[in-house]
């Protein structure tokens, strides 16, 4: 719990582009390990084992699974994101039985388009304010990916 509090602690990027609480600490980590319902990851550096980020799939349904991540600011720009992105796009289609894997994110968030790309993921458009966020509505880019695009 204190490696999560630590990676993601008061990084603004995360406030700007995610649901989790900021500042993070150790009550919202606790909640976090408690309540969730998805398949959640954890990104690991593979060397040293340093958590770099997270990452997990929902199923919206039973063909569609939708994928967040964050990743601390310290490890992004190294792949980290894509790779942990094609993987769990992988285990989505192999273990939850996905016809369609998605996810979405912020039209400014250029950093989290780029690794939904690099992962092989198409840009289908701009679902306008189709998310409550942070006590506003909001815009999203959908991504998917299916298994013939692998």
């Amino acid at each position: 719990m204190p490696a999560l509090v630590a990676a993601i602690g008061d990084d603004p990027d995360l406030d700007r582009w995610t649901r989790i609480p900021f500042p993070y600490d150790a009550k919202h980590a606790r909640e976090f390990l408690a309540s969730t319902e998805e398949s959640t990851f954890a990104i690991l550096d593979r060397a040293s084992g340093e958590l770099l980020g997270g990452i997990g799939a929902r199923a919206l349904d039973a063909a569609t699974v939708e994928i967040g991540y964050w990743v601390k600011a310290e490890a992004r720009g190294r792949g980290v994101a894509t790779l942990a992105l094609e993987l769990i796009a992988r285990f989505a289609f192999a273990e939850l039985g996905a016809a369609r894997v998605q996810l979405r994110t912020e039209p400014d968030n250029v950093a989290s388009q780029r690794v939904a790309e690099k992962a092989g993921f198409t840009r289908e458009g701009v679902l306008r304010s189709l998310l409550e966020f942070k006590g506003r509505r909001r815009d999203a880019v959908m991504f998917s990916l299916l298994p013939e695009d692998l």
